[in-house]
């Protein structure tokens, strides 16, 4: 049975239940963040809550617990259920009120949701042979750097891009690739590697600012720019990054093959190097 947390409660997951007049379910007034789990322990643990601070304090909710307080909540959860590979959701809304406003009330308390799920990451045939992507207009709102739990513009684009046979969306804005539906995107040129630079357009991924600083520490180049459609089809590889997928090579855009259609040695050395830093660092 699988054990979520609620308001400083852990109970079985059919029984914790919100109330309809929520904010994050009425207004998506809320944020969330997705921690890695791997060998039983949180993976950069740290960068994920500091995050989660930035973003809940951008929308100006209150945590209800301090970030130690959250840390230890997580670990109990994982150990309530016995998660050794897969992921931990947290998400912290405004809360409920006594009727639907866009104003709330002074004395709304946050909810607080945790919940564990169990997902293989590490050995799987994604890894092995690519994934692909489809492009897609970004239609999302100018606070991408805000981890809202309004994500419709994304499930839109994850459901278009499965439609065409690929498993994650980049999302396009003059022409420039922003990011992915729920990862950071990353093309390798013959001058380095290119990711987008960190602004309002963009969320601050945890698992690629780790990968870049990694990156960093072993020569490998990485260059933060803007990158068009166009130079992403010409690349020598392409690769995303996220909590749940860790570092993960693309091998087609839009149907186009990318480095002859196979993981190129850029994106499997970080991905190796990231295994190796999430296991030594996890907590």
């Amino acid at each position: 049975m699988s054990i979520a947390y609620l308001n400083g409660s852990f109970l079985p997951i059919e029984q914790a239940r919100v109330s309809v007049l929520d904010r994050g379910f009425l207004f998506a007034d809320g944020i969330y963040e997705v921690a890695a789990v791997i060998d039983g322990k949180l993976v950069d643990s740290a960068s994920h809550l500091a995050r989660l601070e930035r973003s809940t304090s951008a929308i100006g909710i209150a945590l209800p617990l301090s970030l130690a307080e959250i840390e230890a909540a997580q670990k109990e959860l994982v150990a309530r259920n016995a998660l050794t590979e897969g992921l931990v959701y947290l998400q912290i809304t405004r809360g409920a009120d006594a009727t639907r406003d866009f104003l709330p009330s002074p004395d709304i308390r946050p909810t607080l949701v945790m919940f564990a799920q169990a997902k293989h990451f590490l050995d799987v045939p994604a890894a092995r042979d690519g994934i692909a992507v489809a492009t897609m207009p970004d239609l999302r709102w100018a606070r991408r750097d805000i981890k809202s739990v309004g994500l419709l513009a994304q499930a839109m684009a994850k459901r278009a891009a499965a439609e065409a046979g690929a498993q994650e969306a980049w999302m396009v804005e003059d022409g420039f690739v922003t990011e992915g539906a729920s990862s950071t995107a990353f093309i390798v040129t013959e001058d380095g590697v290119v990711t987008r630079p960190y602004s309002q357009a963009v969320l601050a991924g945890c698992t690629g600012a780790a990968l870049t600083a990694l990156a960093e520490e072993s020569s490998i180049g990485i260059i933060r720019r803007p990158f068009t459609v166009a130079e992403a089809l010409a690349a020598k590889e392409a690769f995303i990054t996220s909590a749940s997928t860790l570092c993960q090579s693309v091998v087609r855009i839009d149907g186009q093959e990318i480095g002859g259609g196979k993981p190129g040695p850029i994106a499997m050395r970080l991905r190796a190097l990231y295994i190796d830093f999430a296991r030594r660092t996890a907590v």
